[in-house]
């Protein structure tokens, strides 16, 4: 009876152990599982944040937007490497209006999003032909309809806005653009290529079309026969603008 008693004793005392044991070992697996489960959610939470950031954005995600109305007229340029016209430049063999290279270089400098101001009915490439389109447009007050918007016009804090100089004024094509947005409380800066005559009174108007927007005296005008060598220029001024 006495040597009964020990082997019952141990015997109860290895049963626990082994229970003891089987719940230590549950616990280990759930605790795991549990962790996991929390960091699911924590990276869900993350990418809800980082698509939350960027929602209604494009590109990326600037608040500066580089609008411009270039008409590269036709113009041979067979054989020319680097070269500025009336309303084109040319280089490593890429034609370009004025205002697109400007606003090219301008975007490589500080960013944003480009925005070609177009309109339904093309102009005229023929120099004569065109100057004569746009001193009637100005007689007429015409305002030619866009053949493109911008998406999300009130994300933008500033509009950078390109145009030729036409008559000591800007295109007509701008004032439709000009007239269709609002631009209350965001900066334009203006930059021009010119015959001779820098922006006319221009920024003048812009204020007076966007009474509501600031309009920069900081602005760029190039003579247009020099836009093609000006490209360090043209990036030093963006550069300048702090952006």
């Amino acid at each position: 009876m006495k040597r009964i008693m020990p082997i019952f004793l141990i015997l109860t005392i290895m049963l626990v152990l082994a229970g003891c044991g089987g719940e230590v070992s549950e616990s280990s697996s759930i605790t795991p599982s549990s962790a996991a489960g929390a960091d699911d959610i924590s990276e869900a939470n993350s990418s809800e944040a980082a698509s939350s950031d960027t929602a209604g954005t494009s590109g990326d995600g600037s608040n500066i937007l580089i609008a411009y109305f270039t008409m590269p007229e036709n113009v041979d340029t067979t054989g020319v490497d680097a070269v500025a016209g009336a309303s084109i430049v040319v280089n490593d063999g890429e034609v370009m209006g004025n205002v697109e290279y400007m606003a090219s270089v301008i975007q490589q400098t500080v960013g944003g999003d480009l925005f070609r101001i177009e309109t339904v009915q093309q102009y005229p490439l023929d120099h004569d032909t065109l100057v004569d389109q746009a001193a009637e447009e100005q007689d007429d007050g015409a305002r030619p309809e866009l053949a493109a918007h911008i998406e999300d016009p009130g994300r933008y804090d500033t509009i950078i806005l390109g145009y030729p100089n036409w008559w000591g004024d800007m295109p007509q094509a701008l004032y439709t653009f000009l007239e269709e947005y609002d631009f209350s409380g965001k900066t334009i800066i203006p930059f021009c290529p010119h015959g001779g005559s820098g922006f006319s009174r221009t920024e003048r108007t812009i204020s007076e079309l966007q009474p509501g927007a600031t309009v920069s005296e900081n602005g760029l005008a190039i003579s247009r026969g020099s836009v093609a060598d000006s490209g360090d220029e043209i990036a030093a001024w963006a550069e300048s603008l702090g952006l």
